[in-house]
């Protein structure tokens, strides 16, 4: 989440009176309702970083010292909350762990809202929502920007798993700064820390506690990312993935009232999430990154009520039982009276020799602004013909020193968009290169050059390049419904089903009732994040209707 992915730098939400507003004394006044007045005599912390479900305070008399860690300086004071000023961020939509700690200075007066009271005061006050909602996107946008309040990632940029690490982090909004292992030998932070050149990459807490290399899963943990689950809770919905149609489907099944929770196995967003730009959906006439769109859709099911459990996998689906039960891949598992299906499409990889080696060390499948970052001023190759590809193509024209696009086809025009068609066209940055394909990776640790053959002349042609972007067709993720569901010949879920006795069939049931298939993972749906969307609000429809017996 970088500043560009929650608002535009021209916004006015970026105004300071934006991130620090000041309550008026009417507002105040409502707000009371919803908590109590406390007055402190002494300087008292009133939550710490790594905290879970903090309060809300509101300033009354006196003031509060908003306190992080820095990783090269100690405890500094961030911001000043006076009369009329609020504390928190977006960690106060969810369970995470929060990343500051607040100190009320000697004589403050404060309101206190208890965790739980705080959803009611937003939703029953949408004027003051709006205020709060605001202010705290933008403070995180600051952390973010400034990487105050979180982590130090230090590997060799190069490197896959530090790729993977700085992804993780990126796209689940979390405040890091990442430096080059070989640039931070002088650096104040690595001093004295016993790190040594096989445990990179590391990531650095500010009470300098060190993670060598660790699993997303770990990483979440560790650092509170993702929500603790309760083996015993029965929910509404549990919606298996964080794309577009999952975080639809979250939106709206939260929103009316559905105890609703959402398993993302790396971050929210899904395919889309990865995609630089998206300049043909509804609303945005400038575009807009997948990063961002997932990100407000993100922080919009939780102000309903929606959790999200990040770096899990649904490992099984036991359709079996009544109500459903989900395995995770750390062994946990969730119970749910309906489930989702909303895990989406993978791209396919190429079948070449050592294609394994250099996923991660050369070979990409997301173009945003950290995979743009690596290969600046480098030739790169895109290979596939869909909007993705071309989205990818002309975001990286921007920094790359050449891209080229190879197809398998005779052109584009038969599966991209024609606006893209025509940007690539224009672009003395991108060369179309139709019927040809790559024929072999050449590298040591990391992909240096290819080689692609053009099919119809048989011409091969040998170039460095940065990095190898392969965006070609899709493959549903559906390995863990393990027979559980009916699958179309490609391994996408077939629906239509009935529900439920007495009903006609729902474009959304699966096979078994009880579950419904959404977005790119269903058979016969249309491949556009509009369309994911789309299914996603319309589902939780035909959910009321198998929930409610009365219907």
């Amino acid at each position: 989440m970088s500043i560009d992915d929650v608002a535009d730098p021209t916004d006015p939400w970026l105004r300071e009176a934006q991130t620090f507003p000041v309550l008026s004394a009417e507002m105040a006044a409502r707000a009371g309702v919803y908590g109590r007045e406390e007055v402190f005599a002494r300087d008292t912390r009133l939550f710490e970083r790594g905290d879970r479900d903090a309060d809300f305070f509101l300033v009354l008399d006196g003031a509060i010292d908003i306190l992080a860690d820095d990783l090269r300086g100690g405890p500094v004071t961030l911001a000043t909350y006076g009369p009329g000023q609020f504390t928190g961020e977006l960690n106060l939509y969810n369970s995470r762990q929060i990343l500051v700690a607040g100190r009320a200075r000697e004589g403050a007066r404060l309101l206190r809202i208890k965790h739980a009271d705080f959803r009611r005061l937003v939703s029953a006050e949408p004027d003051i929502g709006e205020i709060v909602m605001r202010a705290y996107i933008l403070r995180r946008v600051g952390f973010i920007r400034h990487a105050q309040g979180g982590v130090a990632l230090l590997g060799r940029p190069q490197n896959g798993d530090f790729l993977r690490v700085r992804r993780f982090l990126a796209r689940n909004g979390y405040p890091h700064e990442a430096l080059d292992a070989d640039l931070a030998g002088e650096d104040a932070l690595f001093a004295g820390l016993d790190v040594a050149d096989g445990d990179l990459p590391v990531v650095i807490a500010p009470n300098r506690e060190i993670l060598r290399n660790p699993s997303n899963l770990e990483l979440a943990r560790r650092l509170g990312l993702t929500e603790t689950l309760d083996p015993a809770a029965v929910y509404d919905v549990v919606v298996a993935g964080a794309g577009p149609a999952g975080l639809a489907a979250a939106v709206y099944a939260a929103s009316e009232g559905l105890d609703t929770l959402v398993i993302e196995e790396l971050a929210p967003g899904g395919q889309a999430g990865q995609s630089s730009k998206i300049e043909n959906y509804l609303g945005f006439p400038t575009g807009v990154s997948g990063q961002a769109l997932a990100g407000r859709a993100q922080i919009q099911a939780q102000k309903f009520g929606a959790r999200l459990a990040v770096a899990r996998a649904v490992a099984s689906l036991d359709c079996s039982t009544t109500p459903l039960r989900l395995t995770l891949d750390d062994g946990q598992s969730v119970r749910a009276r309906a489930v989702v299906v909303a895990t989406g499409a993978r791209y396919r990889r190429l079948d070449l020799p050592d294609y394994d080696k250099y996923e991660g060390q050369g070979i990409q499948y997301a173009a945003t602004a950290v995979e743009a970052q690596l290969c600046a001023d480098a030739e790169v190759v895109v290979v596939g013909g869909g909007n993705s590809a071309g989205q990818a193509a002309t975001f990286l024209a921007r920094t790359a020193a050449h891209v080229h696009i190879l197809v398998r086809g005779p052109s584009l025009s038969d599966t991209m968009s024609d606006y893209l068609v025509r940007r690539i066209g224009a672009s003395p940055r991108v060369t179309v290169r139709a019927d040809t394909e790559i024929a072999e990776l050449h590298g040591d640790e990391h992909l240096r050059a290819v080689t692609w053959t053009n099919r119809a002349t048989g011409q091969s042609e040998t170039r460095r390049v940065g990095a190898l972007f392969v965006m070609i067709g899709a493959e549903p993720n559906t390995g863990w419904l393990d027979g559980c569901l009916d699958l179309d010949r490609q391994g996408f879920v077939r629906t239509g089903f009935a529900c439920k006795e007495g009903w006609s069939g729902s474009p959304f049931a699966a096979s078994r009732p009880g579950v419904f298939a959404i977005g790119d993972v269903r058979s016969g749906s249309i491949k556009r994040v509009a369309a994911s969307v789309g299914e996603g609000s319309v589902v939780v429809h035909d959910i009321h209707r198998f929930l409610n017996p009365a219907l």
